[in-house]
């Protein structure tokens, strides 16, 4: 059976960080799937399709060159049951500082006792990247910032056109 770690996130939009962990997790399974938390309550900046869309394209090339097989979903339920469905036995969670890890073991204990099949795996951040957070990511574009070095130049593209004659 091929080894299969699921990284669930809302990608709204995709940033140079998720890039990051992606580009990590592809080293160390055949097969990654980015799963999409899609929540009625929330109103993300671009819609569920649109994200899967950047995601591919973006991810895309960086599971091909590691021999990485990915698939983007979208999941409105628990990440536990995601993975479930998608046969993870990994859940793959990018770190930029400790604020980040102490979430993130709550959630890794939470899903530990929900799914004690499915082992939380770390990744640090690159240095390079340890800043940036889709929502900074969002406030800059909404002002009129420059993102570009924060996202892949087709999410900046689509920010800039997003945002256009806002301001």
């Amino acid at each position: 059976m091929t080894r299969t770690a699921l990284y669930a996130g809302s990608f709204d939009p995709v940033t140079n960080g998720h890039l990051d962990v992606v580009r990590q997790a592809c080293r160390l399974v055949p097969r990654l799937v980015l799963a999409i938390g899609v929540h009625p309550g929330k109103a993300p900046l671009f819609d569920a399709a649109e994200r899967a869309a950047l995601l591919a394209e973006t991810c895309g090339p960086l599971a091909q060159a590691e021999g990485t097989d990915l698939e983007v979903v979208t999941f409105d339920d628990l990440a536990v049951s995601a993975a479930r469905r998608c046969g993870a036995s990994l859940f793959i969670r990018g770190l930029r500082d400790g604020t980040d890890l102490d979430y993130e073991m709550q959630l890794a204990g939470m899903n530990g006792a929900m799914a004690p099949e499915v082992q939380t795996v770390f990744l640090p951040a690159s240095i390079q990247v340890r800043p940036i957070t889709a929502t900074l990511v969002r406030q800059i574009a909404a002002m009129g910032g420059d993102v570009s070095p924060f996202v892949p130049p087709q999410v900046a593209a689509r920010l800039a056109a997003r945002f256009a004659g806002q301001r």
